[in-house]
């Protein structure tokens, strides 16, 4: 069985998906809730920035969940994002071995 090759799931999407699209809450309403900028939920949940520890804070709050949760999501994107531009670089590394 081929395993299928996923992308990496931007917390906006989760934002978007999750979060606004089921109670129909658009982006200005939330930051208007979150005392944010209205320009910052929209461009996370357009994902063309990431979350910050102060979002995450404040999503958490709203949202009842943990800052944790979103920055772990935050922190998970980054990393699959950067393992697949680095991963040519990443193989030409060779591991060092464990001591005996």
């Amino acid at each position: 069985m081929a395993s299928k090759v996923t992308r990496p799931v931007h917390p906006g999407e989760l934002l978007r998906e999750e979060y606004l699209a089921p109670p129909g809450m658009s982006a200005g309403a939330l930051a208007k809730k979150l005392n944010l900028p209205r320009t910052r939920i929209e461009r996370i949940a357009k994902e063309e920035i990431g979350l910050t520890p102060d979002t995450a804070l404040r999503l958490a709050r709203f949202f009842n969940t943990t800052p944790e949760f979103w920055m772990n999501f935050q922190q998970a994107y980054e990393l699959e994002t950067e393992a697949r531009k680095l991963a040519p670089e990443l193989e030409k590394i060779e591991p060092m071995e464990a001591a005996a």
